[in-house]
């Protein structure tokens, strides 16, 4: 007897990419990776993997293929100084491109609003994204502290509470206060 599966050719791509296709396995133990070509980006879309272009970093530009340095510096200045993308045009327009040469990223690319006024805005979503200003809003945060945090995300990006206890030598204490307002 014959069974047919009720999902759709769709569903079964995805089961299949988070099963088999070897960018998964790379994903899983290097969620940071850097992605190479349009392909990798579709794949790491459909496996859930998505960039804030409002919250993003200079690694998280740098993650997708054919970004420079300076293009991932500009999009962050532009976004720490207060300006918002509400699509992929925006960004397009900030690098004095057409947003057709922008087209393949869009899928991995999220453009989520950010009320400032609103207390559920008031930090980052990622102590990989926060600015000293909103590092200082922390309990216990000390300007030493946020200053050291912003040094090691610099070599590279924190990967858990684990590793944010570990490489800045914090007590318990602070780690698990922080909890409670960001994720790594």
């Amino acid at each position: 007897m014959t069974q047919f599966s009720s999902r759709s050719p769709r569903q079964q791509l995805q089961t299949w990419l988070h099963q088999f296709h070897p960018l998964s396995g790379k994903l899983r133990r290097d969620p940071m990776m850097r992605l190479s070509n349009v392909l990798e980006v579709a794949v790491a879309a459909d496996l859930g993997v998505r960039i804030d272009a409002n919250q993003a970093t200079v690694d998280d530009w740098l993650r997708l293929p054919g970004l420079s340095i300076h293009q991932a510096r500009t999009l962050v200045n532009l976004s720490q100084s207060g300006v918002v993308f509400y699509a992929l045009d925006d960004v397009a327009a900030a690098l004095g491109l057409a947003s057709h040469q922008l087209t393949s990223l869009a899928p991995i690319l999220q453009f989520c609003y950010y009320d400032e006024a609103s207390p559920l805005t008031a930090l980052p979503p990622s102590l990989n994204q926060a600015t000293v200003a909103q590092l200082m809003a922390l309990p216990e945060m000390s300007a030493t502290i946020a200053e050291r945090i912003l040094n090691e995300r610099q070599r590279s990006a924190f990967t858990s509470w684990s590793d944010v206890q570990h490489r800045l030598r914090l007590a318990p204490g602070q780690i698990s206060q922080w909890m409670h307002y960001l994720k790594v």
